[in-house]
């Protein structure tokens, strides 16, 4: 792809960087990681990721709202009958594990940028702690059991980790046993259409009728036809991963400029080098599109899928609290969901950025 690039650059698309390093002038050339020439002020003014003030009294005052969150659940009586212990705990051990990332990002550059970035944020969820547990903990204003503090839900996380635990590793293996499925179906199918017409005209038709089912409403044919519940649930997961990344793997493909397969039909490549050498990596940010989708729609499939006939499970977990109206269970169960959601997607931005990283520069 490195030299197909290349010769592009005599009729206007030379700015196109495809390869492991991305075309540029020596000038433009980044500084190593520490250099002088690199430091997290100088290059926070009109930066597209960091464009938070980067200013340390920020990120103080972030440490200094867990601090007064604390001292709000310490010093403030409590009107509710609660356990303390692990939510005092927590509130006290972040600020300090905040001074330690801030005293190790002198080496990491870019820690301490997303640190001074994240510093407002900090300093917001402090201050909603300390609010939370005025209304809830010590005032009663938000009456339980249907808004339980922040302290109960701590409680119930210190008390039963051991479940929270086996049920968040029994949600991970359904998810993504199911998404890994539905992504190599998407890919295959994607790939399919988006290539070959004869597969287009027959497979597209199906893909949109299906696109619009909901991958719940599969959910009688799924309890009926397949013989345990983990099976049931990983048809569906697939169900609902498949149909966002085999469209946009089709669309990638299908939006590859002509030009390039021009050029490289010229300088003799053949086929199979068309594909994967040109329309399957010029489909690549398409890709990662449907997968950021379908993490988030399977996600949502696996907490309903689990609700019905599982008999483990973040989903089973918190559908069994809700009939005892133990709603702080239930709070813990989703505060573990949203934290695994949110790593799971951190972690396909992150091989995004590795293998995308020569868009740097031309997408926002």
């Amino acid at each position: 792809m490195y030299w197909l690039f290349a010769l592009f650059e005599g009729v206007g698309v030379g700015s196109l960087e495809i390869g492991v390093e991305p075309l540029r002038a020596p000038a433009e050339k980044e500084a190593p990681e520490g250099s002088s020439q690199r430091s997290a002020l100088s290059e926070a003014e009109g930066d597209a990721a960091y464009w938070k003030p980067q200013s340390k009294a920020w990120l103080a005052l972030g440490g200094a709202s867990f601090f007064f969150a604390l001292a709000v659940d310490v010093l403030v009586p409590s009107v509710q009958t609660v356990k303390p212990t692990a939510y005092r705990i927590f509130v006290g051990a972040f600020p300090l594990a905040l001074f330690a990332f801030y005293a190790a990002s002198g080496w990491l550059l870019r820690l301490r940028r997303e640190l001074l970035h994240k510093a407002q944020f900090i300093f917001a969820t402090g201050v909603t702690l300390a609010v939370w547990d005025l209304l809830s903990t010590k005032s009663g204003i938000l009456p339980l059991p249907f808004f339980p503090g922040p302290v109960q839900i701590l409680q119930v996380m210190a008390e039963d980790w051991r479940m929270l635990l086996i049920s968040s590793a029994y949600s991970m293996r359904l998810f993504f046993a199911g998404l890994i499925t539905g992504a190599l179906l998407g890919i295959v199918t994607g790939v399919l259409i988006g290539w070959n017409r004869q597969w287009f005209y027959w497979a597209y038709p199906l893909l949109k009728i299906s696109g619009v089912i909901p991958a719940v409403a599969w959910i009688p044919i799924a309890m009926v036809v397949l013989p345990t519940s983990f099976m049931g649930g990983v048809f569906l997961i697939a169900v609902a991963s498949w149909f966002p990344i085999a469209f946009m793997m089709a669309v990638g493909i299908a939006s590859t400029p002509k030009a390039y397969y021009e050029v490289a039909r010229t300088l003799g490549a053949g086929e199979m080098f068309l594909l994967f050498r040109i329309a399957i990596p010029n489909a690549m940010p398409s890709i990662f599109i449907g997968i950021s989708t379908a993490t988030s729609v399977s996600f949502a499939t696996l907490v309903v899928s689990e609700m019905i006939g599982a008999k483990a499970g973040l989903g089973w977990y918190l559908n069994w609290a809700k009939g005892w109206s133990a709603y702080s269970k239930v709070y813990a169960a989703i505060v573990i969901m949203a934290v695994a959601f949110s790593a799971i997607l951190a972690a396909i931005d992150a091989v995004k950025r590795r293998i995308l990283r020569w868009q740097k520069g031309l997408v926002k």
